[in-house]
Formats: C-alpha cells, sequence, structure tokens
C-alpha cells in the first residue's frame, strides 16, 4: 500500500468527515458528539499544520492542529487531532502521518504538540508514545462521552527536539 501525504484541502471534508464519525462512533476518541460542518471545524484549526493520508485519491487518515490559547507565549503550542479509517489501522498509516504532522509543525513555529487522549484509547497512546510523545498528567472524568459516562484522559505532549526549542 502506497500512502501519500499533503495538506489537507477543503475539497477533502467529505473524507476527513467521515473519518472523524467513525472516531465518534468508537466512543473513546473525542467527546465531540456530532461532526461539525466543514466550517466549523475550519474555525478550530489552525491553518498551517492540517494533513491527510491518502491511498490513491482515498482520504484514510488525518491530523491536524488546533491554538492552546489566545495568548502570545503559547503561540507555538498547538493540541493534535489525528484520525485513521477502521479500514486502515495498524498498517503504519497513523506513524507517517504524525510523524510528517511533527515536521510541518515545526517547519510553522510549533515547539510543542500535546493531546489528551481518553484512556481506554490504548492504540492512539501507543501511537503517541511511538512518536516521542510522553505522558504528562491524567485528568479525571473531565468530559462525558456519548452515552453519558464521565471519561479520564491521559495527557501526553511532544517537546520539539530542535535546538532553537531547548
Amino acid at each position: 500500500m502506497e500512502v501519500k501525504i499533503r495538506n489537507m484541502v477543503k475539497q477533502d471534508w467529505e473524507g476527513v468527515a467521515r473519518i472523524y464519525q467513525q472516531g465518534m462512533d468508537t466512543n473513546i476518541s473525542t467527546f465531540q458528539t456530532e461532526c461539525p460542518s466543514y466550517d466549523e471545524w475550519d474555525k478550530g484549526h489552525v491553518k498551517s499544520c492540517r494533513l491527510v493520508a491518502l491511498e490513491g485519491e482515498k482520504v484514510i487518515g488525518w491530523a491536524a492542529l488546533s491554538a492552546v490559547s489566545s495568548r502570545c507565549v503559547y503561540a507555538g503550542v498547538g493540541e493534535l487531532s489525528i484520525y485513521i479509517d477502521n479500514n486502515y489501522k495498524g498498517k503504519g498509516v497513523g506513524s507517517k502521518l504524525l510523524s510528517s504532522l511533527i515536521v510541518e509543525s515545526e517547519d510553522h513555529e510549533y515547539w510543542t504538540i500535546q493531546s489528551g487522549i481518553m484512556e481506554e484509547n490504548e492504540a492512539s497512546i501507543n501511537l503517541h508514545k511511538k512518536c516521542g510523545f510522553r505522558e504528562v498528567g491524567y485528568r479525571e472524568k473531565v468530559g462525558k462521552d456519548r452515552n453519558g459516562k464521565w471519561r479520564n484522559t491521559i495527557m501526553m505532549e511532544r517537546r520539539s527536539a530542535l535546538e532553537k526549542y531547548n
């Protein structure tokens, strides 16, 4: 399988939304209860760090950053979202996509990427660890899932190894 990574464009939204819905359906990937419109999603994510993974022309995964704060001192800290099509999990797509997003983020002056991952989502936690993230915290009953069950999250972050950030 040949996987291509490129910048996301608006025309990718149907595939991105389909995969996001798959993540919502697992009930361990997001607290989001409904897939947003493209315009809503677009407003919540930085413009520079949005990637899709493709097999041929089919979107099979996506990753994007959101700002963690409007304060200028946190301009280099991004919150990661990454989702892989159910049919492509365990095939290296997530590693390739996240590794590419790390490079993209550093090219756009991000020194830290953070993620809050539901503790049951072991595949995501392992992917993050594989790509250099470390556990930095635990949040108990931080939000309710689609069924109203309180969920805990593992906080993970990756600090850039680039000399200018250390």
